[in-house]
C-alpha cells in the first residue's frame, strides 16, 4: 500500500505501560489510514487508549511496538531535533488548556511557531491578521490571554495550530473547558476551516457534539478500535 496518500498511517501499534511492575497494555495493535481533508473523532471511555494513541501519532509518545507513518516519514525512525522540527512543520496542537503564554499578546501567541520556522516578520504579521479575521478575532492582537472569555482564547489556540499551516491538526477534548453554545460554535468553525483549507483534523473526545459534527467516528474500546464509521 502506498503510505504517502494518507497523512496518518499506523501498523500494529501497540503501547503498554509498566505500573507497579504490571504490564498495562493501553493500545493493543490499531491500524489506521487517515486521508488528506478528514475531520474524524477517536472516541471512547476513559481507559479506552484514545489520548495515548493520539500522543503516539503526534510523536509525543513512542509506541511498545508497530509503525507511524506521518505522510509517508516514519516517526518511530526519528529521535531529537530531527523529530521536534518535523512535529513543528507538519502538526498542529489544540489543547483543552488553551496553553497560551500568559505574558504574550494574541498575535505573539499565534506567530510563536513562525517565528521558530524562520518566518519573516511581515509575512508573520500579515498571516496573523488574516487567521485572526477568519477565526472571529478581530482586532484583538494586542490583548493578553487574560484579557480574553475562555471561547475566545481557545480560538486563539485553533489560530495558533493553523497559522504554520501543517497538513494535520491534533484536538485533544478541544471543548472539555468550554460551555456547550461556545463549544458549538468553535467546533462549527472548525468544520469551516477545514473544508476551506483542507487541513486534516484529528480529534481525541468524548464530546458527543464533537462526534455530531465529524465525517469519520472511530471508537476505541480497551486499547483496540470497535467500530470505524464514515458519514461522507
Amino acid at each position: 500500500m502506498n503510505h504517502k496518500k494518507f497523512i496518518v498511517s499506523t501498523r500494529n501499534v501497540t503501547k503498554t505501560y509498566y505500573d507497579n511492575g504490571v504490564d498495562v497494555q493501553a493500545v493493543r495493535g490499531i491500524d489506521l489510514d487517515i486521508a488528506p481533508g478528514e475531520f474524524t473523532a477517536i472516541v471512547g471511555p476513559s481507559g479506552s487508549g484514545k489520548t495515548t494513541f493520539l500522543n503516539i501519532i503526534s510523536g509525543l509518545d513512542t509506541p511498545t511496538n508497530g509503525e507511524v507513518l506521518l505522510e509517508g516519514k516514519d516517526l518511530s525512525a526519528m529521535r531529537g531535533r530531527d523529530l521536534s522540527d518535523f512535529r513543528r512543520d507538519h502538526i498542529g496542537f489544540i489543547f483543552q488548556a488553551y496553553n497560551l503564554v500568559p505574558v504574550l499578546r494574541v498575535e505573539e501567541n499565534i506567530e510563536y511557531i513562525m517565528m521558530l520556522q524562520g518566518v519573516s516578520k511581515e509575512e508573520r504579521h500579515q498571516r496573523v491578521m488574516k487567521i485572526l479575521e477568519e477565526v472571529g478575532l478581530s482586532g484583538m492582537a494586542d490583548r493578553l490571554p487574560t484579557k480574553l472569555s475562555g471561547g475566545q482564547q481557545q480560538r486563539v489556540a485553533i489560530a495558533r495550530a493553523m497559522v504554520s499551516r501543517p497538513r494535520l491538526i491534533l484536538a485533544d477534548e478541544p471543548t472539555a473547558n468550554l460551555d456547550s453554545k461556545t463549544g458549538a460554535g468553535l467546533l462549527d468553525m472548525m468544520r469551516e476551516l477545514n473544508e476551506k483549507t483542507g487541513m486534516t483534523f484529528l480529534f481525541s473526545t468524548h464530546d458527543n457534539m464533537i462526534m455530531e459534527r465529524a465525517r469519520r467516528v472511530i471508537t476505541l474500546k480497551d486499547g483496540i478500535i470497535a467500530e470505524d464509521e464514515r458519514r461522507d
